[in-house]
């Protein structure tokens, strides 16, 4: 069996490492399939594979330099940054996290976590037109929402303009207690909550009085010109292909628009189409356009997540394979 070691430089930094109850390790042993063992400031890597033995060193002592650098480590960290160099050996970790840190204001930074929200970003940033497409919790929104904030107080653009379809209400919200403020409010929460993460309750009504910041319903944009904004449409695989074509045509000078949705979960009625699909299907090739495509493996969540979803599957085969013998 092959076995390599780490010493760290004391024993807090060791902690940092294997976090609480070695939990880093537990998910680099179930994922490398080696055994990783902890004793005060030395670390153990050991297993039959001698090259993926290798490979997991170089990766513990590159997570240590990352965290010599004052990085705060979370269960996350650790799945995300050892898939990356699975997929690549040769990724310098600590070079990938410092050059993504990307500052939204004073009070918020973010780095991306997987090779895909890397290449959102910086699609986000260079690109007109983007197309955000994949399951929730990949950070589609929230990066998004993230870039607009930036490049608003960095005076790039004059206004933010979140938007997205009030599918659930058939946007007839006519049914809904209170006033029209009080009846889209429910569908635009999730964009309200992006914005509080990174900017102060006060701030965000302050740009919302002012015109700075604007979240509506999709229904909103018809027979508008967007001129010096950046645009969110969220949720839009629940748009018409009418009301696709309707958003993508408000854009005027110096804007820019972002477009995100997960084509597996319409709730669009049957004999309706999806704008997005549609989209995907017309925009491709076209210049100033950039397609981004997440995947399960890009969902950010709590390890437990993945723990509750993968006992889901586990009961919902053994249903089937009891119904296949009755």
């Amino acid at each position: 069996m092959e076995r390599q070691e780490i010493r760290f430089e004391n024993v807090d930094f060791a902690r940092e490492v294997c976090g609480p109850g070695n939990a880093h390790l537990e998910i680099v042993a179930q994922i490398s399939g080696l055994r990783v063992e902890s004793r005060g400031n030395e670390l153990a890597i050991l297993g039959d594979d001698q090259v993926m033995v290798a490979l997991v060193t170089r990766y513990f002592a590159q997570i240590y330099e990352l965290v010599r650098t004052g990085y705060q480590l979370f269960d996350r960290d650790i799945e995300q940054s050892l898939r990356i160099m699975l997929r690549d050996p040769s990724t310098p970790l600590k070079k990938y996290y410092q050059e993504s840190q990307f500052a939204v204001s004073p009070r918020k930074s973010i780095c991306p976590k997987t090779v895909t929200q890397r290449e959102y970003l910086h699609a986000l940033r260079d690109v007109d037109l983007v197309l955000g497409i994949g399951p929730a919790g990949t950070g589609k929104t929230y990066l998004a929402v993230a870039v607009g904030v930036s490049l608003f107080l960095q005076k790039k653009i004059k206004r933010l303009i979140l938007t997205r379809p009030a599918v659930e209400a058939g946007e007839k919200l006519g049914f809904l207690p209170g006033d029209l403020v009080e009846k889209v409010n429910p569908y635009l929460r999730p964009l309200y909550d992006a914005l509080h993460d990174m900017l102060d309750y006060n701030r965000v009504q302050e740009m919302i009085g002012t015109g700075a910041i604007e979240i509506a319903p999709l229904a909103f944009m018809r027979g508008r010109t967007l001129n010096n904004a950046f645009v969110i449409l969220d949720e839009a695989q629940n748009t018409s292909p009418e009301q696709m074509k309707m958003f993508l045509t408000r854009l005027g000078y110096g804007s820019r628009a972002v477009v995100t949705g997960d084509i597996t979960q319409i709730d669009l009625p049957a004999h309706v189409g999806s704008g997005l699909i549609q989209a995907m299907e017309v925009l491709h090739g076209v210049q100033g356009v950039s397609m981004i495509h997440f995947t399960e493996e890009d969902v950010i969540r709590h390890p437990l997540v993945g723990r509750i979803v993968r006992a889901y599957d586990r009961h919902r085969q053994a249903a089937e394979a009891k119904g296949e013998k009755r």
